[in-house]
């Protein structure tokens, strides 16, 4: 049973059509690549997944559990919302750390505003914030922060940045960690930081969905590409069938720009 299911998935802004009946699955431990040109409807996709934008038509499964459909008339309340949107971790291409909490707090905050809602969560407060800072230390190191965790974001480096916000994205464990551009915003060698993080993880076996112009990266890492013109899937398939017997001019057009040199 897939760990994803987007099925039909329509999304408008006014009279704009942004997604045009997208649909794909993926697999538990797979990392899906998805590329395209500015506009596209790639980042909309991802907000979509997120419960950031309500798509105006498709269902959404995790697990084989509906976490979206359209047809449902009744409004979900914010507990709900939440609740499903857990499913999945998101990093921004612009990181969106709150600058007035250091890179330790950052990973904490989402966590321990979780846990105030456990109705024991007063009788054992110390105890639940010393397991979420002790969980959140442990993310840090792994991202190679160990001595960057009390720095506020002004103080690190974009690719340091991004690396904190990967593990404010795991801290809640999400079946399914996604990523919009997550290197658009660094130097070629800040983007190697992080691209280095995404292949460990992937390495790990996490399922991820990844927006990316990184072409030889989506071509070595992804177990799946989908490639996103005028909000349609227009190529979709393992990266040697998108990357090497394309069936789209636009694609061609695409690569061929994003793969010089």
């Amino acid at each position: 049973m897939p760990i994803l299911e987007a099925e039909h998935i329509c999304k408008s802004f006014g009279n704009t059509e942004v997604l045009k009946d997208i649909s794909f699955s993926l697999e538990k431990s797979e990392v899906l690549s998805i590329i395209g040109s500015s506009g596209s409807g790639k980042t909309t996709l991802l907000r979509c997944l997120n419960f950031l934008e309500r798509p105006q038509g498709g269902v959404i499964r995790v697990n084989g559990e509906t976490v979206f459909d359209a047809a449902e008339t009744g409004t979900k309340n914010d507990a709900e919302i939440r609740k499903r949107r857990l499913h999945f971790g998101l990093v921004f291409q612009s990181f969106n750390l709150f600058p007035q909490y250091t890179a330790l707090q950052n990973v904490m905050l989402a966590k321990e505003l979780l846990a105030k809602e456990q109705p024991d969560y007063k009788a054992r407060k110390k105890e639940i914030h010393d397991e979420i800072e002790a969980q959140a230390q442990q993310l840090l190191r792994d991202m190679g922060l160990a001595d960057r965790m009390q720095n506020y974001p002004h103080q690190l480096s974009g690719g340091q940045c991004q690396r904190v916000a990967i593990a404010r994205a795991l801290t809640l464990a999400p079946d399914i960690l996604c990523f919009d551009e997550p290197t658009s915003a660094l130097d070629p060698e800040l983007t190697g930081e992080v691209l280095k993080v995404i292949r460990s993880l992937a390495d790990q076996k996490m399922t991820m969905v990844i927006v990316t112009h990184e072409m030889a990266f989506a071509r070595d890492v992804a177990s799946q590409v989908i490639f996103m013109d005028d909000g349609y899937i227009v190529e979709q398939g393992a990266p040697e069938q998108v990357f090497g017997d394309l069936h789209q001019e636009r694609t061609r057009q695409f690569l061929a720009r994003y793969t010089q040199g």
